[in-house]
């Protein structure tokens, strides 16, 4: 490597720049950055090039250089409508009628397990598909499915339960909003 007293240096191994100030053989004196003088063999040290002068012109493509540097035009993008906030919510009606053609022959816990699997399967479904309301029918009676269903809303940490709309649904219904950011 051709090195001159007034080169710009640094170190190969470590983060250690300085100035040549004395060549003697294969041992190069520099002066840091911190303006400690230290020596080290020719062959750790690489030359850096910081003057306007050192940089050869005929390295650049000039047409390489323009494309770099031009801005790339942004693809034209179909609008997509946003969602409608008035949107009805999706609505999973958990009345076992509504889930299996007849319920004869099953027990108790046995329907009540059902509708709480697919209630569990719906609310999944309404969060992969990034869907925000879901309102679930489950009806007045003696209030063992609704205890339940709360139950079921309350393991999630990203979703608020509240009554649903008491003129559109009565007692026998509740809403579950699912937070899309949590």
């Amino acid at each position: 490597m051709d090195l001159r007293p007034g080169d710009r240096v640094e170190l190969l191994d470590d983060d250690l720049s300085g100035i040549v100030q004395k060549i003697h053989g294969n041992d190069v004196q520099i002066i840091t950055e911190d303006g400690f003088e230290m020596s080290f063999p020719a062959d750790h040290l690489v030359k850096i090039k910081n003057d306007i002068n050192d940089i050869d012109v005929e390295e650049f493509d000039l047409e390489q250089v323009i494309k770099e540097k031009t801005p790339a035009r942004k693809k034209q993008s179909t609008r997509s409508k946003p969602k409608d906030k008035g949107a009805p919510p999706m609505e999973v009606d958990l009345h076992i009628n509504q889930l299996v053609k007849s319920s004869k022959g099953m027990a108790n816990h046995e329907m009540l397990n059902l509708q709480l699997d697919t209630a569990r399967h719906k609310l999944e479904f309404a969060m992969k598909k990034r869907i925000q309301k879901v309102v679930f029918i489950h009806g007045v009676g003696e209030g063992v499915l609704k205890m339940e269903l709360e139950y079921l809303l309350g393991r999630y940490s990203n979703i608020k339960f509240y009554d649903a709309d008491y003129q559109k649904y009565g007692l026998g219904a509740t809403e579950v909003y699912i937070l899309q950011n949590a």
